[in-house]
């Protein structure tokens, strides 16, 4: 059984929709076998992956890069952070990490234990928020992880909403997947558990409410789970778990000790779902952008770029905040797409189980003739990249971007954060030159003496300009020019400069050559990681 969403991983014996987009479908493959393969994979590589031609790979690559969706390093094709943008659509469209997160992250704190999130997906979990400790035994679940519902704590508890129709598909999947390969977040199942074992503990889960993990996973493993209930429906929204292992609880211990306090904390976050304000609509798509976007890059990049994947692709981001569920109308408006257009996207979407049809979530208006039927994304969208992406760095981030600015000007880039009195280099991008800055990563080196502490610490001058320039104060010959980094809440988080020889250029000329450079270049690491932070904390060294 396929591990992610691909082009052969649509519910068993479906038959693809006549009017489904086949190069959407075949861009999603590409953006699964990718994930399955850890990120990279060269492009004969997602040949044979895929089963697609190398030309076809070639063409979608090409768009998918254009979208900023992957980076075209070398010889291989890599996940970019953008792409993110999918699972935060999802996401924001749930609103549960938005609301529920920082209750998850206090309890955690308090008790000094792992603390999850999960939704239901079909036959399994899928985490939609982490609190983890930092410790030598830590976890390594991801935000987006899919684990199969009979090896975890909630399992039981989404179980116990399964029609029969969803023990049929569970069961058929068991009967496929005996090992859990399927399951790449967890070990292969080593043993088979007994006929009826899985059933018994989701009835026992919704007699007592609760639900544990007693090293179903893993040796040592443990977990306790609590459902949070939807107040406008009473079925399970979420469900919160207490993860440890058995060096510090076993799953009895949990239970008795534990327990009580989770349950407290699942009382508040109803609290929090029964007191929200009805979700605002955010900014979407500009459907005039989009247009003039597509048809530019289409100019460009002729037959290479392929416009029915890049406005389906689009059609997820037209979901989110106060947007949960749409209309065939309300996608088309948001996108500026054509309805027929539209419509084969969300066709194509149904039939990989990315989207769903259902009603309008309580508390979203519904427009004066605007039809009941309306589309929602499914937690499914969360396997396009987002696992592994959702572990990324300022650093990673940052490093492709000051290697294009390197090659762009010729002169080593770097990137530095502030610790204490100190900058420390945590990415660098050197220049191809006999005689180039020599500094590596991890360098700490006085704040107050260099351009990138110097932005780092908002000297009065430095702010008002917007960049600090150093000429041959910290060492003669050296001139350096840097300007800030921004996370997205505006705060300065690092700063990134261009240092050369000053034989090379005078400091005006750094400031009219250099800087828009550097500026544009601390635009695009800022873009991505706004796109990376939207629900994950992305570490800064």
């Amino acid at each position: 059984m396929p591990a992610e969403t691909s082009l052969d991983d649509a519910p068993a014996g479906a038959a693809v929709p006549a009017e489904a987009v086949a190069p959407l479908m075949r861009g999603i493959t590409v953006l699964g076998r990718l994930t399955e393969a850890g990120g990279t994979l060269s492009p004969s590589g997602l040949e044979r992956a895929t089963g697609l031609a190398r030309a076809t790979v070639d063409r979608i690559t090409a768009t998918l890069a254009r979208m900023g969706y992957v980076r075209l390093d070398g010889r291989d094709v890599v996940l970019a952070p953008r792409l993110m943008e999918l699972g935060n659509a999802y996401l924001a469209a749930l609103r549960l990490p938005d609301l529920l997160a920082a209750r998850a992250d206090a309890l955690a704190d308090e008790l000094d234990e792992s603390v999850s999130l999960a939704v239901g997906d079909r036959d399994g979990i899928r985490f939609i928020h982490q609190a983890t400790r930092r410790r030598a035994m830590s976890l390594s679940f991801r935000i987006g992880d899919l684990l199969p519902a009979e090896r975890t704590a909630p399992g039981p508890l989404f179980a116990s909403e399964w029609t029969e129709e969803d023990w049929r598909g569970w069961r058929a999947r068991r009967a496929a997947d005996p090992e859990d390969r399927g399951f790449p977040a967890v070990p292969p199942r080593e043993r088979g558990r007994p006929d009826g074992e899985f059933e018994a503990r989701a009835a026992q889960a919704r007699s007592d409410g609760w639900a544990l993990d007693d090293e179903l996973i893993e040796a040592g493993l443990v977990a306790v789970s609590v459902p949070v209930r939807d107040p406008a429906t009473g079925r399970i929204a979420c469900v919160a778990s207490v993860v440890s292992h058995t060096s510090r609880h076993t799953a009895a211990d949990l239970r008795d000790t534990l327990l009580p306090r989770l349950r407290s904390a699942v009382a508040g976050m109803e609290r929090a779902l029964r007191d929200a304000p009805a979700a605002r609509p955010a900014p979407g798509p500009q459907p005039s952008g989009l247009a003039a976007w597509t048809g530019a890059s289409k100019q460009e990049l002729g037959r290479e770029f392929v416009e029915s994947l890049a406005r389906g692709l689009t059609v997820l981001t037209a979901f989110g905040e106060g947007r949960a569920a749409l209309t065939l109308t309300e996608v088309a408006r948001a996108t500026g797409l054509a309805r027929a257009t539209a419509r084969r996207a969300l066709i194509t979407y149904e039939h990989l189980g990315l989207v769903a049809s259902g009603p309008r979530p309580a508390g979203e208006p519904r427009p004066p003739g605007i039809p009941h039927r309306v589309f929602v994304l499914t937690p499914r969208v969360l396997s396009l990249g987002f696992p592994l992406l959702s572990r990324t760095s300022l650093p990673r981030i940052a490093g492709p971007h000051l290697a294009d600015l390197a090659a762009r000007v010729h002169e080593s880039a770097s990137l530095a954060v502030l610790t204490g009195d100190e900058i420390q280099y945590t990415a660098r991008a050197a220049a191809d030159r006999v005689m180039s800055v020599d500094i590596t990563v991890g360098t700490r080196l006085p704040a107050a003496a260099t351009s990138l502490g110097r932005v780092l610490l908002a000297d009065p001058e430095t702010t008002a300009r917007g960049y600090a320039l150093l000429d041959e104060e910290w060492e003669e010959g050296l001139r350096s020019i840097a300007v800030p980094v921004h996370d997205r809440t505006g705060r300065v988080v690092a700063a990134a400069n261009v240092a050369l020889h000053a034989a090379r250029r005078t400091a005006e000329e750094c400031v009219r050559d250099i800087l828009p450079e550097l500026r544009a270049t601390a635009e695009r690491i800022e873009g991505e990681l706004a796109v990376a932070g939207r629900f994950v904390r992305v570490a800064l060294h």
